[in-house]
């Protein structure tokens, strides 16, 4: 029995408790603004930022005989807001997924001229077997609290559940595998976040590269550390395909020596040493001090004298704000929080999962590159 059984709503009879199962997976790990490790949910929805049939330079409100636009929100509502447009895109693929298993499994159907309910019987469910012992008393430990009954007593009942399971996972495998033969285009997007011009100076990866992972980070934060390894990966096996902006998001209410960090990789962007000194810092995050960040700049090849007259100017200050208001306005609440191509991706999270949106960012652009190519036939 496979345990996607125990994530299925199922009711047992009369006898028998209705009974739903479910696992929750854990979100991806990263540093919020109140310090705390949070997760992040799987759910994603995307509604548009201007409300049906506004437009996004419109103000929703004037303070003074002065306007005050939907982008200049920031901090909880931005990240709210993203969260619902995530929220309703998940919402809205699962039921286009759902929809598309349907149009296929119809057009078969029509194709072998019986109806649906025939032609699953005929294709799916004579092919499943009743379960065994065994599956059904797996089963049975799974849901024994819902049950409240000795096996022999429920072997029955749980015997046609498991078989009704096993139906519903073989259609649903079957419908899969007609989709697979079909030709199916997905045009739903989801949520794009606008989060301002990049630094061409803090841009790692061909400039003309289509992908673009425009980074929120923490020289102190840990995860964001963490995350360096998978971004470093990404360019490589995407090479071309693939540029990394940084952008500065220090969260210097729990990580003390965020801000200067920050400072102190703008100080290197201005003697041509970005990258070096944003490495090192990820490197080894427990020599942020002002004395330790000179030292590090001294060993990378940097002036010593004018590397510390810049970091006591604090000339860039307003610089790496205008950083930290971007994202807040794209809804960034913690680090690393990165947007591919404007899609959120946040926290560390596995590779697979930033490789999954690259790769649908390369087929839509292949699809597009493909329709232009036809129109000009």
């Amino acid at each position: 029995m496979k345990l996607k059984y125990l994530g299925t709503a199922v009711c047992l009879g009369a006898a028998l408790a209705c009974s739903a199962w479910g696992f929750a997976q854990d979100g991806a790990a990263r540093h919020s603004v109140a310090g705390e490790r949070s997760s992040s949910s799987p759910a994603a929805c995307p509604v548009p930022a201007s409300g049906a049939g506004s437009k996004a330079d419109q103000p929703i409100a004037i303070v003074d005989g002065k306007p005050v636009y939907r982008q200049e929100l920031t901090g909880n509502a931005a990240a709210q807001m993203l969260q619902i447009r995530q929220q309703e895109y998940k919402i809205q693929s699962d039921a286009l997924d759902t929809l598309i298993r349907q149009k296929v499994v119809e057009e078969e159907a029509n194709k072998q001229g019986i109806s649906v309910d025939k032609l699953y019987e005929k294709e799916v469910d004579s092919k499943v077997p009743d379960p065994s012992e065994a599956v059904v008393r797996g089963y049975y430990l799974a849901v024994q609290r819902q049950v409240n009954q000795p096996f022999e007593k429920a072997e029955p009942q749980l015997a046609k559940v498991v078989k009704a399971l096993e139906i519903q996972q073989a259609r649903e495998n079957y419908a899969d595998a007609l989709r697979s033969r079909a030709d199916v285009a997905i045009l739903l997007q989801p949520p794009i976040v606008e989060t301002g011009k990049n630094d061409p100076a803090r841009i790692e990866g061909n400039l003309q590269a289509p992908i673009t992972i425009v980074e929120f980070g923490d020289y102190q934060c840990p995860f964001c550390s963490r995350a360096e390894s998978t971004v470093v990966d990404l360019l490589k096996k995407y090479n071309g395909q693939v540029k990394l902006a940084f952008r500065d998001f220090p969260l210097s209410t729990i990580h003390p020596h965020a801000e200067g960090a920050a400072e102190a990789s703008r100080c290197a962007e201005a003697q041509g040493k970005f990258w070096p000194m944003h490495d090192a810092m990820y490197a080894d995050q427990s020599k942020l001090t002002e004395a330790e960040l000179l030292e590090t700049a001294v060993r990378l090849g940097m002036n010593r004298d004018s590397f510390a007259a810049c970091l006591k100017s604090d000339r860039y200050k307003a610089a790496i704000q205008e950083d930290v208001q971007a994202g807040q306005r794209a809804g960034v609440t913690g680090t690393p929080a990165f947007f591919i191509n404007g899609r959120f991706v946040n926290g560390s999270v596995p590779e697979s999962q930033f490789e999954e949106i690259i790769n649908s960012e390369l087929a839509a652009l292949k699809n597009k590159t493909d329709r232009a190519h036809l129109a000009t036939r």
